[in-house]
């Protein structure tokens, strides 16, 4: 199926947003507090205050004031896409109806119902809605920590680490080599590390043709690895090298003082790291004391806690099923809770529960792949209903139409996002 900007519009379930004053509610309004302005949490705040019509008041609690899409941020590292081009305000949330405040949620107290900020407020809910995006696994690869990461940039959350990553690939001396740690599974973005290497090794191509990448993955095998191997024969012979577990890529660690990657003991020195550590969910899940090991389980019907009934889960954060973790499940995911809100605080109909899911990579110019699938929602999980992925061999101008239909996506998601 083709996707583009309307079609991504037409087929969305439901939507809404006010920036620094809060809005004048009834007594008695129903509150919705939503933590994490991304894909899953600005497409709830958005859905719920649009479809409620007034009758839920909705916040939306976000630090950041301009929002950098971590999708399609390697598009940016390739040269496809500047970085203005990834950022998006919060006006039209607040136009809409969202009351935006820019601030850190550091405690929630589940029983009082009432989430803290780091500026002193204390804000009221009857439901919350939590989707803070990843965290980091302390010392999932030994030597690297947050304090190291301008040395060897994670680049896993969009802004200002993405720029960083693209300046120092473009520093790179002639023939220099640059390396990536790639995380275990689960993470962001299945495909991601590997679009990512094709994008660095586009630049390279173009600006520094004899330098080298190397690919240190403890996975044995990874999303859409026939497409990627295939693109990187064709485009970039010779550039890249991948070392999998096999080789010791499972016994890996750094020092970003030297430039220096350990596999298996053997030191490698490069000149740029992307270290990709193992990921959690955002801290703020753990604070609510809703998360089993790394991430908070949830009901795939309403993507509600398993913990905590108040409470709705989304995204990269979740323990649901199947699903990837990627900016479109999170967003689809986000209409499923906004539904299954409304219901909860006004009484209106809600439907059961579908999700869907594309991933887009790009391989080189016009060399597009995708992968995706369909959800329901079982006791047990969120399930796999079925799927498609681009094949080996495709001709040019298939590959061509699916890089474009991802930027219809793009325009599609951050407007169903933001409005």
């Amino acid at each position: 199926m083709t996707l583009n900007r309307r079609h991504f519009l037409g087929t969305a379930v439901g939507t809404a947003a006010a920036l620094s004053a809060p809005m004048v509610m009834a007594a008695g309004t129903p509150r919705v507090v939503v933590i994490g302005g991304g894909a899953g949490g600005a497409t709830a705040a958005r859905y719920i205050a649009k479809d409620s019509k007034g009758e839920i008041e909705v916040t939306l609690v976000e630090p950041t004031r301009s929002y950098y899409t971590c999708f399609f941020s390697n598009l940016y590292i390739g040269g496809f896409q500047e970085i203005g081009d990834l950022a998006h305000s919060y006006g039209g949330l607040a136009a809409s109806g969202v009351n935006v405040v820019h601030d850190w949620a550091t405690g929630i107290d589940r029983d009082a119902k009432t989430v803290t900020l780091a500026g002193g407020g204390v804000l009221p809910y009857d439901r919350l809605i939590l989707s803070p995006g990843i965290d980091f696994v302390d010392e999932s690869v030994p030597g690297w920590d947050l304090s190291a990461q301008n040395a060897m940039p994670h680049a896993y959350k969009g802004g200002s680490q993405t720029e960083l990553l693209k300046a120092q690939i473009l520093a790179m001396p002639e023939g220099g080599r640059f390396a990536m740690v790639a995380p275990p599974n689960p993470y962001r973005c299945p495909p991601g590390p590997y679009e990512r290497i094709s994008m660095v090794a586009h630049l390279l191509k173009a600006n520094n043709p004899t330098a080298k990448i190397l690919l240190v993955d403890p996975k044995e095998k990874y999303s859409k690895q026939a497409l990627f191997e295939e693109g990187w024969q064709k485009h970039y012979g010779g550039m890249i090298e991948r070392i999998g577990p096999d080789f010791g890529a499972s016994n890996v660690q750094v020092n970003p003082a030297e430039m220096i990657v350990s596999i298996d003991g053997v030191d490698e020195k490069v000149d740029v790291c992307n270290v990709i550590p193992a990921q959690k969910a955002g801290v703020i899940c753990e604070r609510a004391g809703i998360t089993e090991g790394n991430w908070a389980p949830v009901s795939g019907h309403t993507m509600q806690s398993r913990v905590d009934e108040n409470i709705h889960v989304l995204g990269d954060a979740t323990d649901q099923g199947d699903m990837p973790k990627s900016g479109f499940s999170a967003n689809s995911q986000a209409k499923v809770a906004a539904m299954a809100v409304r219901g909860a605080l006004t009484g209106s109909k809600v439907f059961p529960a579908k999700f869907s899911n594309t991933c887009w990579s790009l391989i080189d110019a016009d060399d597009g792949v995708k992968v995706g699938a369909t959800y329901e929602a079982t006791d047990e999980k969120i399930a796999k209903v079925d799927g498609f992925i681009s094949q080996t061999g495709e001709d040019a101008d298939l590959r061509r139409i699916t890089y474009e239909e991802s930027l219809g996506w793009y325009a599609g998601i951050t407007a169903d996002m933001f409005g």
